[in-house]
């Protein structure tokens, strides 16, 4: 019982860092065709995304979601908050790994299961490949969501990343309650 570990969110200026873990079955010829278009989150469109996560939710196992907020991050640190989002993702998961790949540098040494970071994971194995689909598909829905919050800022279109439009709002109107006021680029508009 192998789950992939992935996240979304890590570099945006606003909105939570989410991650996800998926469990699939033991792979077999039609389990590989159904998810052959599986991929790297970033590798896909917005539409693709979302096609793809449907799948993997129908196909998948198992699937788990954790996320840290905004002061979160700031209070704890990106990589703090995105190690507690990947052990809140595990929690919720249905069955229990047996081991992990986790996408990237990240350790999670509060787990006591074996586990193996991967460098550039989500477009080397499909667990991880798919739970950067789940992660990325759940924080765009998170981010649409507050847009009729903070329909200023743009979030529906931007996900709470640093574009020119959502970097130029914070300067005229603030931050709200979603950014992470610790980033650089945010202490920089600030001050």
């Amino acid at each position: 019982m192998i789950a992939g570990l992935d996240e979304a969110g890590r570099g945006a200026l606003a909105g939570p860092v989410v991650a996800a873990a998926v469990i699939f079955p033991a792979p077999s010829p039609q389990l590989l065709k159904k998810l052959c278009d599986v991929n790297d989150s970033k590798q896909l469109t917005t539409r693709k995304r979302e096609e793809q996560f449907e799948i993997i939710v129908d196909t998948a196992l198992s699937f788990g979601v954790g996320m840290r907020s905004a002061q979160a991050v700031d209070r704890s640190g990106i990589i703090s908050a995105t190690k507690q989002a990947m052990l809140d993702a595990l929690r919720n998961l249905d069955l229990s790994p047996e081991y992990l790949l986790i996408d990237g540098r990240i350790c999670l040494s509060q787990s006591p299961l074996p586990q193996q970071s991967i460098i550039r994971g989500d477009g080397k194995s499909l667990s991880i490949a798919a739970a950067s689909i789940i992660a990325k598909v759940s924080r765009d829905r998170m981010m649409i969501a507050l847009d009729s919050e903070y329909p200023e800022y743009g979030f529906a279109q931007n996900k709470g990343y640093g574009t020119e439009y959502h970097r130029k709002t914070i300067e005229r109107l603030g931050p709200t309650p979603m950014h992470r006021l610790t980033f650089a680029p945010m202490r920089a508009a600030l001050f």
